[in-house]
């Protein structure tokens, strides 16, 4: 039987961080998890549709930063920062609907991602947007990837999508590819990313 593993965690060490950095034991390593895990999973759909790359969370006693990694960081600040006060407040009141304790200080920082083309999560939300507009899939991939490679640091991209394409009543899977990806290869800064598209029809899934 086929071992996959995650490209993401296969490079932990080597070529990225943990998403999540911080030091706990016991009780409040329970405390600290669980409360990563579902503010994650709220900004994760609060954030759709503003190609959000990453959330990454670091924490002490004190204070708790959330840095959120978008190639679209007007939309979430909004004008004069009302978009980024409006969101703080938003997580503020869910943490105490959830009763996930807390510190007080709560930082929320916006970075802008230079070189969206050649980020897995973004480009991943970019096709799920085309085939929610009801564009050909084909298309929507083949173009996809040629923008990607457009992008020079780039040696080799595939995106493969999954579902009922083109409404067919039966699911079927498609992919393009270009260049080379040495999957093996530790030291070779290899982007993954999943996402969904959701149609009439069903879901579409995207690698």
């Amino acid at each position: 039987m086929p071992h996959h593993v995650h490209p993401y965690a296969h490079r932990i060490g080597t070529l990225r961080d943990w998403k999540s950095r911080w030091i706990a034991f016991g009780a409040q390593y329970q405390k600290y998890l669980k409360g990563d895990v579902i503010l994650r999973e709220y900004l994760t759909k609060r954030l759709r549709g503003m190609h959000v790359s990453d959330i990454e969370m670091e924490r002490n006693d004190k204070t708790w930063k959330i840095v959120v990694k978008t190639a679209r960081p007007g939309l979430i600040i909004g004008r004069s920062g009302e978009g980024a006060v409006k969101l703080k407040s938003e997580i503020l009141s869910r943490l105490a609907r959830w009763k996930i304790p807390h510190p007080k200080d709560i930082k929320i920082d916006i970075e802008e991602v230079r070189n969206p083309e050649s980020n897995a999560a973004i480009v991943g939300a970019m096709v799920a947007e085309g085939l929610e507009k009801r564009m050909p899939f084909k298309r929507v991939i083949k173009q996809m990837l040629e923008k990607v490679m457009a992008n020079r640091d780039v040696k080799g991209a595939r995106i493969a999508i999954s579902g009922r394409l083109g409404g067919a009543d039966m699911s079927r899977r498609e992919h393009v590819r270009a260049g080379n990806i040495p999957l093996q290869t530790i030291r070779a800064d290899v982007d993954f990313a999943k996402e969904r598209a959701y149609l009439p029809y069903g879901v579409i899934g995207i690698q």
